[in-house]
C-alpha cells in the first residue's frame, strides 16, 4: 500500500485519534478489519481496510485481520483464502497478526457464565418469533419483560452449560443480556448474545453447539486483542451502546471505543453480500470475479489497480453522512494513473482489410511508435508496415458524416506514424458487406508532414501479417439502475444490465501481446485500457474507455 497517511490528514477520525492521544486516553494506535468470511471483499470493503489501515499508518500503530467467523452456517475456507489474498494485494497486510473470532468462543463462554454470575444475563426459553413480539418493533413501543428473566443464577447456570452440552434442539433457548426492557434502543432490550446451532463449523470443528452473537462477541475480540479504536460503518451506530456495556460489565481495564463512518455507496453498483451470492449461485455473473462486480477480486481481474483503488476511497471522503459517489470517479482514478504508466499497443477491434495498391507485395519497413508519449523514458518500439493491413471498421465511411476526419472514398487520412493514403476504392461480399478497402499511399509522407495540404484525420493499423488473433471483452455497468438503494430483494434482477458485458472475437493485436501476462495493463491506443483475462486464455479485458465521464 502507498503512503497516504498525509490523504488521511483532516477527516473526523483522525481528528478522535489526534485527540485521543493528545489527552493521554491512549497510548498507542491499534486498528482492526473483521470481516466475516461468508463472501469475497468488496470496494465498501476497501474503504473500511484503508481507514483502519491508514490510521495504524499513520500514528506508528498497528493493524489485526480479524475474521468474524461467529456464524458457521454461510462461512467456507474459500472466503477466508480470498480475503486475505484481497488484503495482501491491496498491500494492508496485517501488521499486528491475523486473528479468529472462533478462537476466542473459550473466552466468551467464561464472560457469559460471569455475567449470568453478575446477576447480568439469563437464559430465555422464548422462541425466535415470541422474541420478536416481546421486543416491539420500535424505541415508540417498549418490549415486554421475558417471563424467564428472573430465572435464578443456579438455573441459569445449569441450563446454559445443558445448552453447550448439546442437550436442546437448535432455536429452543438463548442467552439474554439483563439490561433494559423498556429502553428506547432497542439493541438494550435484553439482546441475545449466545443461540444454538448444531452446526459443524469450518475451523472449531464440531467443539461447540453455541454460538456468541456478534453484538457480544466483537467487543471481547477487540478488547483482548488490545484494540483501541473500533472503526466501523455507520450502520452499527446504534450497536455502540451495547457494546460498551460489554465492555464495561465484563471489567476490562483497557477499553477499546467503536467509531462509526458512513458506508461506502455507489452509483450503478449493489455492494450486499446477499445479491452478490445471488447473483453467482445463479450464474447471471461468471463467478465472485465476474470483471462487472465490485468485489476485489473481479476488479483486480478486470485491470484496476490498489493504488487507484484506494485514490478513489480517499477522494470519496470519510465522513458519518450518507452520499452516493458516481462510478464515474472511480473510472476517472484508474484512467488517470493508467494514462501516465500503460504502454500503448495497437488493437483493432472490428478490423477491415485495407490493401495499398502502390506497396510492393514483399516489402516490410518498419516504423518507430512511442511506447508511452507521457514517459519519456518509455522509449519506441518498431511496427510492421505491409501492403495488407487491417484498420477499424469504425475509421471508415463510405457515406460520409460532416466533420469525418476519417477514411471515406477519395478522401487522405494519416496512418498513425506511417504514410497518407487515399481511398481508391471498395470491393464488397455478396452480401453487400465490405470485404476490403483499396488505397493509396503517399510514399513521402512516412513520418512526415505534406507541405502541399492539411489531412486532419490519423487512425491506427496493424500490418495483416505480423499481428495475432485475440477476444477483447467490454464491460458497463451491471446495473441500469443509479441509485441502487431503491433495489430490492424481489427486484433487483429487473434492473440487470443486458449489454453490460459485449464480447468482440478476431480481434487484431500487436504480436507481442502474445506474451502479456495478467496484471500488466496496456492502452490500446484510440480504443481504451486493457489488460490479459487471468480466468481465460487470448483474451483482453478493457479495464476503462478512453473517454472521461467523471466532471472534475
Amino acid at each position: 500500500m502507498s503512503d497516504n497517511t498525509e490523504k488521511f490528514n483532516g477527516n473526523f477520525i483522525d481528528e478522535i485519534i489526534s485527540e485521543d492521544l493528545r489527552e493521554g486516553r491512549v497510548d498507542s494506535v491499534h486498528t482492526r478489519f473483521p470481516p466475516e468470511p461468508n463472501g469475497y471483499l468488496h470496494i465498501g470493503s476497501a474503504k473500511a481496510i484503508w481507514i483502519n489501515v491508514t490510521a495504524a499508518k499513520k500514528y506508528g500503530g498497528k493493524f489485526n485481520l480479524r475474521y468474524d467467523d461467529t456464524n458457521p452456517v454461510k462461512e467456507g475456507d474459500e472466503f477466508v483464502n480470498s480475503i486475505y489474498e484481497d488484503l495482501c494485494w491491496l498491500g494492508a497486510e496485517p501488521t499486528g497478526g491475523v486473528f479468529y473470532g472462533s478462537d476466542y468462543f473459550e473466552k466468551c463462554y467464561e464472560y457469559a457464565v460471569k455475567l449470568i454470575k453478575d446477576g447480568k444475563a439469563y437464559v430465555c426459553d422464548l422462541s425466535k418469533e415470541d422474541l420478536v413480539d416481546y421486543k416491539g418493533t420500535d424505541r415508540a413501543e417498549a418490549s415486554k419483560p421475558s417471563p424467564y428473566r428472573d430465572r435464578s443464577v443456579e438455573e441459569n447456570l445449569d441450563l446454559f452449560e445443558r445448552m453447550k452440552n448439546g442437550e436442546f434442539p437448535d432455536g429452543a433457548r438463548t442467552l439474554r443480556a439483563k439490561i433494559d426492557p423498556s429502553s428506547d434502543n432497542t439493541y438494550l432490550r435484553d439482546p441475545v448474545i449466545y443461540r444454538i446451532r448444531h452446526v459443524t463449523h469450518q475451523r472449531q470443528g464440531s467443539k461447540w453447539c453455541i454460538y456468541p452473537m456478534y453484538d457480544f462477541a466483537h467487543p471481547i475480540q477487540d478488547a483482548t486483542e488490545g484494540i483501541t479504536h473500533s472503526l466501523c460503518s455507520i450502520e452499527f451506530r446504534n450497536h455502540r451502546p451495547l457494546y460498551d456495556w460489554v465492555i464495561d460489565n465484563i471489567g476490562f481495564e483497557k477499553k477499546p471505543h467503536q467509531y462509526e463512518f458512513a458506508r461506502l455507496n455507489i452509483t450503478h453498483t449493489v455492494m450486499s453480500k446477499r445479491y452478490l451470492r445471488y447473483l453467482v449461485e445463479h450464474n447471471i455473473v461468471d463467478g465472485w470475479d465476474d470483471p462487472r462486480m465490485p468485489t476485489i477480486c473481479a476488479l483486480r481481474r478486470r485491470g484496476y489497480t490498489p493504488e487507484a483503488i484506494f485514490d478513489f476511497v480517499e477522494r470519496a471522503g470519510v465522513s458519518t453522512t450518507y452520499s452516493v459517489v458516481d462510478i464515474n470517479l472511480l473510472e476517472h482514478c484508474i484512467r488517470e494513473e493508467l494514462n501516465q504508466k500503460a504502454l500503448r499497443r495497437v488493437a483493432v477491434i472490428k478490423p477491415i482489410k485495407l490493401i495499398v495498391d502502390n506497396y510492393p507485395e514483399d516489402k516490410v519497413e518498419y516504423f518507430d511508435l512511442p511506447n508511452n508519449p507521457n514517459d519519456e523514458n518509455a522509449g519506441t518500439r518498431k511496427v510492421p508496415f505491409t501492403k495488407e493491413i487491417y484498420i477499424d471498421e469504425e475509421d471508415f465511411a463510405e457515406d460520409a458524416p460532416p466533420k469525418f476526419f476519417r477514411l471515406k472514398p477519395d478522401g487522405e487520412v494519416r496512418l498513425m506514424g506511417a504514410y497518407i493514403v487515399k481511398c481508391t476504392g471498395v470491393v464488397k461480399n455478396e452480401d453487400g458487406t465490405i470485404k476490403e478497402i483499396h488505397c493509396e499511399a503517399d510514399i513521402e509522407t512516412g513520418n512526415g508532414v505534406p507541405t502541399d495540404r492539411k489531412v486532419k484525420g490519423t487512425i491506427h493499423w496493424l500490418s495483416a501479417r505480423y499481428c495475432i488473433d485475440t477476444t477483447a471483452m467490454y464491460f458497463d455497468n451491471l446495473f441500469t439502475l443509479e441509485d441502487v438503494s431503491e433495489i430490492t430483494e424481489d427486484t433487483f434482477v429487473q434492473y440487470i444490465n443486458p449489454e453490460s458485458e459485449v464480447e468482440y472475437k478476431n480481434v487484431k493485436v500487436e504480436m507481442s501481446l502474445a506474451d502479456a501476462k495478467p496484471g500488466e495493463r496496456f492502452q490500446f491506443v484510440r480504443v481504451g485500457y486493457f489488460t490479459p483475462d487471468s480466468k481465460y486464455p487470448n483474451r483482453f479485458n478493457r479495464i476503462v474507455s478512453l473517454k472521461d465521464g467523471y466532471k472534475i
